[in-house]
């Protein structure tokens, strides 16, 4: 008789994912994506309970701009506990604050740094965004908001009604520029042009229903909207448009701040100055703070009009200071401006391999890989997709950009991913694009000029031989060519949000935490910490490539399962 084998007790970190499971919220977000109980970090390795060690590309959504417990944040911490001072003071002055606030405005713009206020505001960004809006708002004596497709700002009221899922009509929704899912099906700088020509007339026209508003708000780069890096030119545009108009611009650098985006603050790369700067995250050093900075003509909100109870976070501030002191004077931001364009080579590369990748974008260490089914074609017609614009932007924007054309570059043709690079280097290339040029114009989209030569034509034959030209082009193209609206023939695949959530959970069986975002939680997004090594970039991509072909196996087979049990 075969003796029984003692019960083995399940590890303790199960324990401790059940009972979040079962106590907390199903709200709850990360959590489900990335079942693991961190007990030890540092810089960008976390160690889970269970002795697994990882790669942590989501840096707190962004908010650890030196990693995990830097030895310059821990030192400023530890001061601050070991002086004695308060750490709870509400908005009273103190060294600390004096300190942040010192360094913090060392780190703006001189335009704006030169006129500017700041509101310290509670604990998260989503309550910076709430107190911009009310400033603007009070400042101006108007309501409505100016926002854009895609954006996202926060979780509070105020702030999701100026993010793009939201449907209050005080805020008007204004396309976002882009180049694989461009909202005119267009993208690069004709796209942005007609962007920005949207804005233009919108504002202008009186019978559009747009009212002046109090704002526009938008963010240099869309972070969960998909990693969507504005174009230099258009941001400059929007600043003519919103001063010209006497229009508050709000900048959201709550995720692109402090070096993230390759300059410290990520509008200093079209030069502009907005009105008021909304910071959260990586100001904080890892702990809470949110701050609006703003022009000194608009501070003309009386006493009490905004505040919050933990506005005075003495730990955050000094952890803060010391954050943007290292940033500053280590030039991270140029660090992560040439890294992440190596970085960025390297996920192109890996892209000419794997089909499902539709595009990789980014600016410095802000990167964004959108997965695609290539198996599917886009379902809507031009026609449909055309009305869809004039209906809405946001869908728009999520079913209407070629994968290339005339402003952007095909990827290299797809081979099978099976002959994929086993380890996809960050190749060195330059650190910066060419800016797009603030005076380009769109492709014209009239028919060339008639040789002064030819014999003159009467309106009526000219009109009928028009009309005979379109009705020949549209039985030869049919109705839905896209040639006959001046657009590419090439129209990105649909997004692939169960191979991207694979994607993700093969990175972390492989070590790897990464994030998922853009309009169908298809782009696979990597914010690394400003001080990761060259070492710790090559690792990422390799992991990365590994994960992308086992996700990519597994869901090809999944996919030819259900295509072989399916009833013909």
């Amino acid at each position: 008789m075969y003796a029984t084998a003692p019960a083995v007790a399940p590890p303790a970190y199960e324990g401790i994912l059940r009972r979040q499971s079962a106590r907390e919220s199903a709200a709850r977000t990360y959590a489900r994506a990335l079942p693991i109980v961190p007990v030890r970090a540092r810089g960008m390795t976390i160690e889970g309970a269970d002795g697994r060690r990882y790669l942590d590309c989501l840096s707190g959504a962004g908010t650890l701009a030196l990693g995990h417990n830097h030895p310059v944040v821990l030192e400023a911490i530890r001061g601050v506990l070991d002086s004695g001072a308060p750490l709870h003071v509400l908005d009273l002055a103190t060294p600390v604050k004096d300190a942040f606030t010192t360094e913090l405005f060392r780190t703006l713009p001189p335009a704006l740094a030169d006129r500017a206020r700041i509101q310290f505001c509670g604990p998260a960004g989503t309550d910076a965004v709430e107190a911009a809006l009310k400033l603007v708002r009070t400042a101006t004596g108007r309501e409505g908001l100016l926002s854009f497709t895609g954006a996202y700002h926060g979780m509070t009221a105020g702030a999701l009604e100026a993010s793009g899922g939201a449907r209050d009509v005080r805020v008007t929704r204004l396309p976002y520029p882009q180049d694989y899912r461009c909202p005119f099906g267009v993208g690069g700088p004709r796209g942005a042009e007609l962007a920005a020509r949207w804005t233009e007339n919108l504002l202008d026209d009186t019978k559009s229903g747009v009212p002046a508003p109090a704002a526009m708000i938008l963010e240099p780069v869309q972070g969960e909207g998909g990693v969507l890096p504005a174009p230099d030119a258009w941001l400059r545009r929007m600043r003519r448009i919103t001063a010209d108009r006497g229009i508050p611009l709000i900048a959201d650098e709550v995720q692109t701040g402090v070096g993230r985006t390759g300059a410290f603050w990520a509008v200093e790369h079209s030069g502009i100055v907005p009105d008021v700067l909304v910071l959260s995250k990586a100001i904080g050093g890892s702990l809470p703070l949110a701050v609006v900075i703003y022009r000194d003509d608009l501070d003309v909100w009386p006493p009490g009009a905004h505040a919050g109870t933990f506005r005075g976070n003495q730990l955050a501030m000094a952890a803060g200071a010391a954050t943007l002191t290292y940033v500053r004077e280590n030039r991270l931001a140029e660090r992560a401006a040439e890294l992440g364009a190596r970085m960025l080579a390297g996920l192109r590369s890996l892209a000419a391999h794997h089909p499902c990748i539709g595009d990789v974008r980014g600016r410095g260490l802000m990167l964004g890989v959108e997965l695609v089914d290539p198996n599917r074609g886009q379902t809507r017609s031009v026609a449909a997709e055309l009305a869809g614009q004039l209906g809405g932007e946001h869908d728009a924007a999520v079913h209407g950009r070629p994968s290339a054309g005339p402003d952007r570059p095909s990827h290299a043709a797809p081979v099978s991913a099976s002959a994929a690079p086993s380890r996809v280097s960050a190749a060195p290339v330059s650190a910066s694009a060419p800016p797009l040029s603030a005076t380009a114009a769109p492709n014209s989209a009239s028919a060339p000029p008639i040789s002064a030569s030819a014999p003159p034509v009467s309106g009526s034959a000219a009109s009928a031989s028009a009309s005979a030209a379109s009705t020949s082009a549209m039985h030869q193209a049919g109705p839905d060519d896209p040639a006959l609206y001046g657009l590419p023939h090439n129209r990105p695949h649909p997004p692939a949000p169960e191979l991207a959530a694979a994607v993700q959970r093969a990175c972390l069986r492989r070590g790897l935490i990464v994030e998922l975002g853009g309009r169908h939680s298809s782009v696979v997004r990597l914010l690394p910490p400003l001080t990761i090594t060259d070492e710790q970039a090559d690792a990422v991509l390799d992991r990365l490539a590994d994960a992308l072909a086992a996700a990519e196996r597994s869901h090809h087979r999944d996919t030819d399962g259900r295509h072989t049990r399916s009833p013909s």
